[in-house]
């Protein structure tokens, strides 16, 4: 697993013509679909992405801002309506927007393309879907471009993110449903470092690691530990070590959660591969503000 960074994803399949197996005897159909593949290209380079999947029919790209990722995609969608139709069926796209962890290597992993995989697979072609994770960080100017998304869509019941359909419709802008709580904010005191999680950064990666957010020198902890997100009802803890971590909260009792998640409810402390009652440099302090 290479380097892990918080990025915006966005992925972006094509429909509405052939197969992927079907392509490669027909030049036709190839030729429109790369025609329409380049216009997605064409999209992520004007917005400074980084492809890091390709294939046939779908693109993966990742944008160091939120606000890129947006505007990317929708300059993909109006770039792809113009195509010409193939024998009377016209190609469109689908598309995925999350802000999440990345692992980059040969194969990207990690929350932000694993959910943006699955938000472009429930969108319909001409439709963009975007999670709140991504849409948090939209500044006034580019808010206004995501809607909330009233359709019923039981695939995606399980993520905890509101849903929200993107497209460069200037109507009003839009809040944020109230359960996301904006104003809340978790704040992670590390040795004499001092961050926050709020809808600027909703993500904060743990670990012996040096690119970590937060980096634990102890040798128990390892390299890529835990992180912590925030979300619609708070923040949470989510494991992925192999010695576990150790949280006590405001009621003063300790956990251990190994390979799972746990609710952070500050203040409170967190051991990363070791009690939180024991007396260590590498304790990490959280408090709800």
């Amino acid at each position: 697993m290479g380097e892990r960074k918080n990025l915006s994803v966005v992925v972006v399949e094509v429909v509405g013509g052939p197969s992927h197996d079907a392509l490669g005897g027909d030049l036709e159909a190839r030729h429109v679909v790369e025609r329409c593949v380049r216009r997605i290209d064409l999209a992520v380079e004007a917005y400074h992405g980084t492809h890091v999947r390709k294939d046939d029919m779908l693109v993966c790209a990742t944008f160091e801002r939120s606000e890129q990722a947006v505007l990317a995609t929708c300059e993909m969608l109006e770039r792809t309506q113009t195509l010409p139709p193939l024998r009377g069926q016209r190609l469109a796209i689908r598309a995925g927007i999350h802000h999440g962890v990345v692992a980059t290597g040969a194969m990207p992993q990690g929350d932000g393309v694993e959910v943006a995989m699955r938000l472009a697979a429930a969108a319909k072609g001409g439709q963009a879907l975007a999670t709140a994770a991504a849409v948090m960080q939209l500044p006034t100017a580019t808010r206004h471009f995501a809607r909330p998304d009233t359709v019923e869509r039981p695939e995606l019941e399980d993520l905890e993110w509101p849903l929200f359909s993107v497209a460069r419709k200037p109507e009003s802008v839009v809040s944020l449903p109230p359960a996301t709580k904006l104003a809340q904010r978790l704040r992670i005191r590390h040795q004499a470092e001092n961050l926050l999680l709020d809808d600027q950064r909703p993500i904060l990666l743990l670990g012996r690691e040096l690119g970590n957010d937060v980096v634990i020198m102890d040798p128990r902890a390892s390299r890529q530990h835990c992180r912590i997100e925030r979300r619609r009802n708070g923040f949470v803890l989510i494991d992925h070590s192999t010695n576990g971590c150790y949280v006590v909260d405001e009621s003063g009792g300790e956990r251990c959660v190994k390979g799972g998640e746990v609710p952070l409810i500050g203040p409170g402390r967190i051991g990363c591969g070791f009690s939180a009652n024991e007396v260590e440099r590498d304790l990490v302090f959280f408090e709800t503000v």
